[in-house]
């Protein structure tokens, strides 16, 4: 596929991720970076699935409260439609994202645009989630973020799901997940 890349020359694009698991601050550190931008008087698009309606309808919050105002989205097509004379493109939750949210990333970055990405690198199972691997694939800045294992206290990587459920997806909070490290989230509570 080719990509009409930025020839004005007066800036280039690139790929930041965020991720990590539940309750690690990739939320908290996107709209730290995303506020950050308002204040230089950037032009910044901001999105997020539509299907992520935990807090907010069109809001991103995060765990901690903080928010920041976003578009919500079906498909990440979208996002190209959208983003368009903008500095700074901002995605939240990005592992609910169809297979297309990588090279829509890709089409941002090549036409000079900073595009900040977060979401959850791993499901509840430790596996990897959704189009993140591929995002981190593409990253020219990866930040991985970490939470407190509720049950030992050490770092935690996996998002522990605490009830019964089929699916990958299940949306919850604290009441359906903890932060785990990879030994306790092995153990059956």
């Amino acid at each position: 596929m080719f990509i009409e890349p930025n020839l004005r020359g007066d800036r280039r694009g690139w790929i930041e991720v965020i991720c990590g698991s539940m309750f690690s601050g990739k939320t908290e550190e996107l709209i730290r970076r995303l506020k950050r931008v308002k204040i230089a008087n950037l032009k910044v698009e901001i999105f997020k699935p539509a299907i992520d309606t935990r807090y907010d309808e069109v809001k991103i919050v995060s765990h901690d409260t903080n928010s920041i105002i976003s578009t919500p989205v079906e498909s990440s097509q979208t996002i190209l439609l959208l983003a368009q004379d903008v500095d700074v493109v901002g995605i939240d939750e990005a592992q609910f994202f169809d297979a297309e949210i990588g090279n829509v990333c890709e089409q941002l970055a090549m036409k000079g645009m900073r595009v900040i990405v977060a979401g959850l690198d791993m499901d509840y199972l430790g596996n990897p989630f959704g189009q993140m691997p591929g995002l981190l694939a593409k990253a020219d800045y990866i930040t991985k973020l970490h939470a407190i294992c509720m049950k030992c206290g050490n770092i935690a990587n996996v998002s522990y799901r605490k009830v019964p459920a089929e699916g990958q997806v299940l949306l919850g909070e604290k009441d359906i997940y903890e932060p785990r490290c990879r030994i306790c989230a092995q153990l059956k509570d």
